[in-house]
């Protein structure tokens, strides 16, 4: 089995529920490092599907179940400007499973973002008292997020500089 950790860096609008991603790190061993090219590719379009399910892509539907996001007008995907650069370090510790040394690689990238991306923006909203518990975080979403930790009080709104 193959194996990562990602580190998301953010920045919140709180004005507009907007979130940036400022810097991506991954860590990875998938084994043997055969061909490194193709192994960044892999986890950097994992992560890029990854950004998507954390900050864009939502099925919505209306009251008679009518789909809303039927096109890429509506069903939002991140495009290059959405992401940074993705820092990648690569670790080798081998597989003693089969001869090669090999572990997997392609669906790491794109399961671990959602959950570094949650984190990230929960941290940058602390002071709000938010606690994130779904995915996308569209700005709707974070907007919301923050109105209902006002409506409980748990914290004050910080003042602004």
């Amino acid at each position: 089995y193959t194996a990562a950790v990602h580190v998301a860096h953010v920045e919140v609008d709180t004005g507009t529920g907007s979130v940036k991603l400022l810097r991506y790190l991954v860590s990875h061993d998938c084994g043997r490092l055969i061909n490194p090219t193709i192994v960044d590719g892999q986890i950097h379009g994992g992560v890029a599907q990854g950004v998507g399910g954390a900050l864009y892509e939502e099925m919505t539907y209306d009251e008679e179940g009518q789909l809303l996001t039927g096109t890429l007008m509506d069903y939002l995907v991140p495009g290059a400007t959405e992401l940074p650069a993705i820092e990648t370090v690569h670790l080798e510790f081998p597989s003693p499973r089969n001869p090669l040394g090999i572990k997997g690689i392609g669906e790491g990238g794109a399961i671990s973002p959602p959950a570094a991306i949650a984190n990230a923006v929960e941290d940058a909203l602390a002071p709000f008292g938010v606690r994130v518990t779904r995915a996308p975080l569209g700005p709707s979403t974070v907007l919301g997020l923050i109105a209902d930790a006002e409506a409980r009080g748990s914290s004050a709104r910080p003042a602004s500089p």
